[in-house]
């Protein structure tokens, strides 16, 4: 059984209430959303809790995943990511967090505990590698807007460029590590 099929019938299971499904979905995608949390937030704490709110949304919200729109892995992890995004936006947040560039995380932060299946593992480390051939103007559109959750006009205020460099800059980075992770899938 591939990964995807075993996404699919886990999903099958969560839209069905399985509350085995549940900490099956949580061994599975746990430490990589918690890696999430704490890039975005830098707080273990938060990390944790939102960690928790999370399987809570996903166990709340299963209903709404569809398999044609994508995997059951990407759809809980963009759900953390805008949690993540959400929580440093709140006021209680607001100025605590500061990024860290992707380039200095170490592997335990990004990929979590061994406990991970080798597809997301290898899935990471793709992206990570396709990460540093990117030039420095790339790096930091792609940190602005996908850890600190800016909007394209957001982030060429912040770096005082025309919006079209800001999307220029975005277009090029998506395409180099789309083709980088198109291309680590088929090894």
């Amino acid at each position: 059984m591939t990964s995807g099929q075993a996404d699919a019938e886990l999903a099958t299971r969560l839209q069905n209430r399985d509350s085995d499904a549940l900490a099956i979905a949580y061994d599975r995608y746990g430490s990589i959303a918690y890696s999430v949390f704490y890039r975005i937030t830098r707080e273990r704490s938060a990390a944790e809790d939102l960690v928790q709110e999370l399987f809570m949304r996903v166990w709340n919200n299963a209903r709404y995943f569809d398999a044609a729109k994508g995997s059951l892995g990407v759809w809980i992890l963009s759900i953390a990511r805008n949690m993540g995004i959400d929580h440093v936006r709140s006021a209680q947040a607001k100025f605590a967090t500061r990024l860290r560039p992707i380039e200095h995380a170490n592997r335990a932060d990004i990929a979590g505990k061994s406990g991970e299946p080798e597809s997301v593992i290898d899935q990471v480390r793709t992206v990570k590698e396709a990460f540093t051939t990117l030039n420095e103007n790339q790096k930091r559109v792609l940190e602005l807007a996908y850890f600190e959750g800016f909007s394209q006009t957001e982030i060429a205020a912040q770096l005082q460029e025309p919006l079209g460099t800001v999307k220029s800059w975005t277009r090029s980075a998506l395409g180099r590590l789309r083709t980088a992770v198109q291309g680590g899938a088929a090894r």
